[in-house]
């Protein structure tokens, strides 16, 4: 749906797209939202994509590089939206084409002698404050054929691509339906840990490696996002998203990000896609959860599309209720967390001093959303969320309230929680755990 017809969605329903995700989603808007951020932030936080210009408008720069030495390098053509990349090696001229071109990583981790990338499920359940799950499994994508550098190999896609809609037409192809299991050209991404733990490999450095280039990505993204909601979405609860990240692993082993899908596939052509996207599915909807809509807003009366547009907007432009004192007071708090220009702990930290409604909304819905996760983990916001508020274009004072939540929470959730810490919290904090 393009952003202004998210204004039809009703307060108690749940659309599975954020409007501007393709600000991520597309191959073009990914790669300059990534640029962007490398250039305000540094490229040592920001180093974990290739190389990119998106033409034709990078042509100039595209030139330049290609009389640097550019030339003599592999890339790979990606269509700005949709599937289809092709394997290239530098020519005379550089083409020019509406795609972006990616500098190729030519020295892949290979298990097999074949290249292989992971298929990442990110769930998004709200960008203000930003809350980020990973789920904990996913699907290691092979090639199948084994990976040679030869410039002679370039034409042969089951040699250079990892999707499995290409390599499941080729008839050296196998299958796998154990989970558990490291065989095939498919496996379960608790499987390749099994196998690299066993190789010696410390698997969770790298997950956590992961983990940082999701968030980092989906803060890419969150300006844009954040300003499409507001300005047409009722309230945040109307919109969550899942991703497919697709990340590769270098001779190193360390992640690179190759793109980003707003509409991963949740086809389950295998008894190991099914154990996998069936319980990712039963989890990422009781994440979502639902919201009873009131009798009004489900009253069934004949009314026509014009109808109820035109009811849509004068609900929409209803004359302001005057402020309350403690609306003003809450404009306030947000207000004097919000001058920080540089994140600084000890200021933020006084912020669950005194907490006002709209923040106890804030962190119930953040607690009871975290209660239902199953096997998704959340990545944002944590204990130590703190390091990535930086890299945010504005602060966002409800960022802040979760982020000083779980620092100060983290390690006693059963105990924030639970209703017997009279006299240890400020009565505020109180009220918040009561409600829960």
């Amino acid at each position: 749906m393009k952003s202004p017809s998210f204004r039809t969605i009703k307060e108690h329903q749940k659309l599975n797209h954020f409007p501007g995700s393709f600000q991520i989603g597309r191959k073009d808007r990914l790669w300059r939202n990534l640029l962007k951020m490398q250039a305000r932030c540094g490229k040592k936080e920001f180093n974990f994509f290739p190389q990119s210009f998106i033409l034709p408008q990078d042509i100039k720069l595209l030139k330049k590089a290609w009389e640097e030495g550019a030339s003599r390098q592999k890339w790979i053509v990606k269509p700005v939206s949709g599937l289809g990349d092709i394997p290239a090696h530098g020519t005379h001229n550089p083409p020019l084409v509406f795609a972006s071109l990616c500098r190729y990583l030519h020295k892949p981790y290979l298990i097999g002698g074949k290249k292989f990338d992971l298929r990442i499920y990110v769930y998004v359940t709200c960008y203000d404050p930003l809350r980020v799950y990973l789920f904990k499994d996913g699907l290691v994508r092979f090639a199948s054929c084994k990976y040679s550098s030869s410039i002679k190999s370039l034409s042969n896609k089951f040699v250079h691509l990892t999707n499995y809609s290409v390599n499941k037409k080729n008839t050296e192809y196998k299958s796998n339906s154990d989970e558990t299991a490291c065989q095939g050209h498919k496996w379960a991404l608790k499987a390749l840990w099994s196998y690299l733990n066993q190789k010696g490999v410390n698997s969770e450095a790298i997950w956590e490696k992961i983990k940082d280039i999701v968030i980092k990505t989906i803060i890419a993204s969150e300006p844009y996002v954040n300003s499409l909601v507001k300005m047409y979405v009722r309230r945040p609860y109307c919109c969550h998203e899942l991703f497919g990240f697709d990340i590769m692993l270098d001779e190193n082993l360390k992640p690179w990000i190759l793109e980003v899908n707003i509409s991963p596939s949740l086809h389950t052509n295998s008894p190991l896609d099914v154990s996998i996207k069936g319980q990712m599915i039963r989890d990422l909807l009781n994440l979502a959860g639902f919201v009873l809509p009131s009798a009004d807003s489900v009253a069934s009366r004949p009314q026509t599309r014009s109808g109820s547009t035109s009811s849509m907007g004068s609900a929409l432009k209803e004359k302001p209720k005057p402020m309350s004192e403690h609306f003003i007071a809450e404009k306030m708090k947000k207000a004097y967390y919000l001058m920080q220009k540089i994140p600084d702990q000890d200021f933020y930290s006084s912020v669950l001093d005194v907490l006002t409604s709209d923040d106890v909304r804030i962190l119930v819905e953040t607690e009871d959303e975290y209660s239902r996760c199953g096997q998704f983990e959340r990545v944002f916001p944590t204990h130590i969320s703190m390091r990535y508020l930086r890299f945010f274009e504005q602060p966002r004072y409800f960022n802040i309230l979760v982020t000083q939540w779980e620092l100060k929470y983290y390690l006693n959730k059963h105990k924030g929680n639970s209703t017997h810490v009279e006299g240890e919290l400020p009565a505020f904090d109180q009220r918040c755990l009561l409600l829960w």
